[in-house]
């Protein structure tokens, strides 16, 4: 039987008095696009950095690929590419430069694949790098993520300065690294990201594990906040026995309401009063935490 991409198990970091994350149990399968979602501060990177062995645990266990994070940690580095939250890359360097040497040091370089990434990332591989923007910086990382074509790669903020069109490119890469075979383990506090991406997402809270979902059971019971505005008065009876409708308010013309899974049955039913405008707001990261789970207590999860 083949082992899971991740697995871990009570796995647990303290800094002293403070907790970084505690008794996360967690298994990746291989092949999975899997998300790792929470709110700033959540041990989103704490997790990621006991994975690499950049950290060493309290107690508890992980492993990568079959390989202990601990004991194996040289050839766990060598079977990920990384994209970390925070980098510092050498600022004397052109990209070129960068991607020749850091790529140099985990094998062989494929060039044309370094100009496929680059012209798709729209990467300036012969200016200086510290002449680079941010995002542009980003992009760099990122191309030295997917290099070597690793059979994990892990992403810590990954779209951060990109703009949509970069960010769509950068969704496509890792939808054909999963077509290699890979598995990609996305770690971010953006929702809309993950459910755009994501096969099943690990929520994460205050150092604990919360829940693994399914991205389509996410969709479903999803909460949005809706406002609608229509030609003609409207009157609240007809909508109140929607299924999914919450906090239902009716001012004249405008309706505002929070909506849990599809939008269709709302939308149908305002028909009649002739739609002028409609405003469908995602849930905030901790809106989405308070409406999924509540105060629910941490889980064990695979």
């Amino acid at each position: 039987m083949t082992s899971p991409a991740i697995q871990t198990t009570g796995l647990t970091k303290l800094y002293g008095a403070h907790r970084g994350i505690e008794e996360v149990d967690l298994t990746v399968e291989r092949g999975e696009i899997f998300g790792f979602l929470g709110p700033n501060g959540a041990g989103k990177t704490t997790t990621i950095r006991l994975l690499l062995d950049l950290l060493r645990p309290t107690r508890g266990k992980a492993e990568v690929l079959g390989l202990d994070c601990r004991r194996d940690s040289l050839q766990v580095r060598r079977s990920i590419g990384f994209l970390p939250s925070e980098f510092r890359l050498y600022e004397n360097l052109s990209g070129r430069q960068l991607l020749g040497f850091l790529g140099g040091l985990g094998g062989e370089v494929d060039w044309s694949y370094v100009e496929e990434l680059s012209d798709r990332l729209r990467i300036e591989l012969n200016r200086s790098i510290r002449t680079l923007s941010h995002g542009n910086k980003q992009k760099l990382a990122i191309a030295l993520a997917f290099l070597h074509r690793a059979p994990l790669v892990v992403l810590d903020e990954p779209t951060t300065g990109l703009d949509p069109l970069l960010q769509q490119e950068f969704f496509d890469l890792v939808e054909e690294q999963r077509a290699t075979g890979s598995t990609v383990f996305l770690s971010s506090h953006n929702l809309t990201e993950v459910e755009r991406v994501c096969d099943r997402v690990a929520s994460v809270r205050e150092g604990r594990l919360i829940a693994v979902e399914d991205v389509s059971a996410i969709r479903a019971s999803a909460v949005r906040k809706v406002e609608l505005t229509c030609a003609h008065d409207l009157t609240g009876a007809d909508f109140a026995t929607i299924d999914g409708i919450g906090d239902l308010e009716v001012d004249g013309l405008v309706l505002r309401c929070t909506m849990r899974g599809p939008l269709g049955p709302l939308v149908a039913a305002a028909g009649a009063y002739e739609i002028v405008d409609i405003l469908s707001r995602e849930p905030s990261l901790e809106e989405f935490f308070l409406a999924m789970y509540g105060n629910r207590r941490p889980r064990h999860a695979g």
